[in-house]
């Protein structure tokens, strides 16, 4: 073989092997974000159900606030 094929063919093998851990990285990369998104969603749903109650506990005001007690 001569040298400038078998230059080619390094240069080939080495775009090959960095093509193979981009693949990789990307799947990481994208099982992160999906764990992510899933994380985000659960706390999002906590946090609506945690406001829902804040706003049930709260009294509801019709008018202006009674005086208090020592008034």
């Amino acid at each position: 073989m001569d040298d400038s094929v078998a230059h080619i063919l390094d240069r080939l093998e080495a775009v090959e092997a960095r093509s193979a851990h981009q693949d990789l990285a990307i799947t990481e990369l994208n099982e992160v974000i999906t764990a992510q998104w899933k994380q985000i969603d659960l706390l999002e749903r906590k946090l609506a159900r945690l406001q829902d109650e804040l706003q049930n506990m709260a009294p509801t005001r019709d008018g202006p606030e009674p005086p208090p007690p020592h008034y």
